[in-house]
């Protein structure tokens, strides 16, 4: 058995040198070799020794047991360093499924360099880049061609690319394809900032008929305001008919729901709920929409007989609501009661609301509100109502610099911009009275119901077409678990995500003015938590992500505290594994590192189509490897953090299980001691998926 030999920190502790070049310590052979008592193999824990090419990137062998260099077996690969590590766990690098890196034209919240840099220093080996939030979006070959010239020599583990799905990019669909786009993201409520905007179910099915036969997936941001049961209603304008969308209404009875049947009950609906204001009438006017589109809705949505007996988690409102395909679903898969026994929570409100904080009537009203819908609230149609200088603030975004800072002050676009509530508050008197510091305020204006509303309409979309996989990203709420798991009981492609943020962090801990817990879907309730990691260790959730989202600390405003103003999102890329391991100990039976590695590992790799290289450790693979210490214990600082911008809701967390050493392709990119490579290892995945 071989220890490794003392080094510097200018070398690496093993066979690989700081630049990725053979240590002078080898004994000179051209392979590496690195053993352990705890190699995870098969889902098993064990000894082994893995010998791997530092050239090729390739696991050659696995040998059971800890080798020598008197075994044969080293001799005959020539295998020159040859490490143990014991008692540390070897386990397969993690693939990040969900990563927002921001560049080009938003580099000054993140970028290839030090997105990168973050993810290597928690065994993440992979990342999966999001389409949006850089400038311009992943959304045309040109722009993913500017994309890839920007991430070029920048990222020290591989990197692979989401496209987007927006309105009018269908034809971009299959050209993204062949540059290796691994599949496509939309919205289905406003992204908030205007290169991204959100698209509709019936667009989904145009999309699902073009990418239908290609090897890709479909994943969609799932919030949506939920409808009423009669969603359009047709209004004759200069003689030519016209679809005009009802209002929405969140409400946990069918009988609060206005009856919106005719022409007249609808204008007395909104002229006395929805406009009362100027920037309300001109919001009013946004809703018309397109015929098609909602001829189809209408046909989809239909209400039905309440389904409430069946506890499935989810109110009779939202049953009434949901497509008529996804009712009669949940009809013959009847959820398990037990399911939800954690959770007293009434449904389609926003738990650990306290009376003294925030009133029935306000919670129904915050979540009805048209201004407080945007995942996020400075760069999308919020920002265009509220600033008259808007459109010219986003021309300067839209042609920045490739790579270059935005050119303008985003804290004084914070000053001039009305903040979302004013103008809710604008709209609906109930509101004058909430308190935009409180996380229950924000918590109460994303109810349960807009996952849920969102969900049955993707399952409606997969029922009419079973060919295409249809993924949600970073699901927060176990109201849609009876949803999804009735759909993979029938069969469709349907699978879901969800982020270490959603099982590690809970409503009733986050104070109030805490911005930087803030993200879309909120962080819910512990019973909450809880259940989402029920859904997961039994396969309802396949996968585990950061969605790391970073911006600049300003963009927060924790000076002010006010939710609604903040920007969403949550820095964690590089922190989920060491979060999962602390949070799993406390579970009965606990999880263990071999379930973390499928949830993070081998199920994102299938996800991504790299399962035929990445997410296990087996002859032919990526020697992509994480050495993890689970009895480590540290307390994560802010300071300490490789993002560009030093915050995180995890500062202050103490963790159990550090990260010492990540290798890329039989590459070291970090280790504990000496910290990151000279060089950027990583490789960008542009070859176009076979799974």
């Amino acid at each position: 058995m071989t220890n490794s030999i003392p080094v510097d920190g200018s070398v690496m502790d093993g066979s690989v040198s700081i630049d990725g070049q053979l240590s002078p310590y080898s004994h000179h052979g051209v392979h590496c070799a690195l053993a352990s008592s705890h190699v995870l193999l098969g889902g098993r824990l064990r000894a082994a020794t893995i010998i791997f090419s530092p050239v090729s990137g390739s696991i050659l062998h696995v040998a059971p047991g800890i080798l020598s260099h008197a075994d044969e077996v080293i001799a005959r690969f020539d295998v020159g360093e040859l490490r143990d590590v014991s008692p540390k766990v070897i386990m397969p690098g993690l693939v990040d499924a969900h990563v927002h890196l921001n560049e080009p034209g938003r580099t000054e919240w993140e970028g290839f360099a030090s997105g990168t840099q973050a993810a290597a220093a928690g065994g993440v080996t992979t990342v999966v880049d999001m389409p949006l939030n850089a400038v311009p979006p992943t959304t045309t070959a040109a722009h993913f061609a500017q994309k890839i010239a920007a991430a070029r020599d920048q990222t020290w583990v591989d990197v692979a690319f989401w496209g987007g799905l927006v309105p009018d990019n269908l034809d971009d669909l299959l050209p993204l394809i062949r540059m290796g786009v691994r599949g496509f993201k939309g919205f289905l409520i406003d992204s908030g900032v205007d290169e991204f905007p959100a698209i509709t179910p019936r667009y989904i099915e145009q999309a699902m008929r073009v990418v239908e036969g290609e090897r890709t997936v479909l994943m969609f941001h799932a919030e949506m305001q939920p409808h009423n049961r009669v969603p359009v209603y047709v209004e004759q304008s200069a003689g030519a008919p016209r679809l005009v969308r009802a209002a929405f209404e969140v409400g946990e009875d069918d009988d609060e729901t206005p009856d919106i049947s005719d022409h007249e009950s609808h204008d007395a609906y909104v002229n006395g709920h929805e406009s009362n204001g100027v920037l309300g009438k001109e919001l009013s006017k946004a809703n018309v929409v397109n015929g098609a589109d909602d001829v189809e809705s209408l046909e989809r949505t239909k209400s039905s007989e309440s389904l409430d007996a069946l506890d499935l988690g989810m109110s009779a409102s939202f049953i009434s609501r949901a497509p008529a395909p996804v009712v009669e679903l949940l009809d013959s898969h009847r959820a398990p009661s037990s399911d939800h026994a954690l959770c007293r929570l009434p449904h389609n409100h926003a738990g650990s609301i306290q009376p003294q904080d925030l009133s029935h009537e306000q919670a129904l009203a915050l979540a009805k509100s048209p201004y407080l819908q945007a995942s996020e609230p400075q760069f999308g149609r919020l920002a265009r109502l509220a600033n008259p200088n808007h459109d010219q603030l986003a021309r300067n975004q839209l042609t920045s610099p490739l790579a270059k800072p935005l050119d303008f002050d985003s804290h004084k676009l914070l000053e001039n911009a009305t903040d979302p509530l004013s103008l809710a508050r604008a709209d609906d008197h109930t509101l004058d009275s909430v308190d935009a510091t409180l996380y229950a305020s924000f918590l109460a204006s994303r109810p349960d119901s807009f996952e849920t509303t969102a969900i049955a309409e993707i399952i409606s979309c997969s029922m009419q077409n079973p060919r295409v996989p249809l993924h949600i990203v970073h699901l927060a709420t176990h109201e849609a678990v009876p949803l999804v798991r009735a759909a993979q009981a029938r069969g469709l492609p349907v699978s879901a995500e969800t982020c270490f943020h959603y099982l590690s962090l809970s409503a009733e801990k986050i104070s109030n003015c805490s911005t930087h817990f803030k993200c879309c879907p909120p962080i819910r309730t512990d019973a909450n938590r809880r259940l989402l990691w029920r859904a997961l260790r039994n396969g309802v959730i396949s996968t585990v992500v950061s969605d790391h989202s970073p911006c600049t600390p300003d963009l927060k405003g924790l000076d002010k505290g006010d939710f609604f103003s903040a920007w969403g999102g949550i820095a964690s890329v590089g922190f989920g594994l060491p979060i999962l391991h602390t949070e799993g100990q406390k579970m009965d039976p606990p999880v263990t590192v071999a379930e973390i590695s499928e949830w993070c590992s081998w199920n994102t790799a299938k996800q991504v189509g790299l399962s035929h290289r990445k997410g296990k450790i087996a002859v032919g693979y990526d020697a992509d490897l994480c050495v993890f210490d689970p009895e480590a214990e540290y307390e994560v600082s802010n300071a300490e953090t490789f993002f560009k911008n030093k915050l995180t809701a995890y500062d202050g967390m103490r963790l159990r299980g550090r990260v010492t050493e990540t290798w890329v392709r039989g590459r070291t990119v970090f280790t504990l001691k000496a910290g990151h490579s000279r060089q950027a290892l990583g490789r960008l995945i542009l070859e176009p998926r076979t799974t």
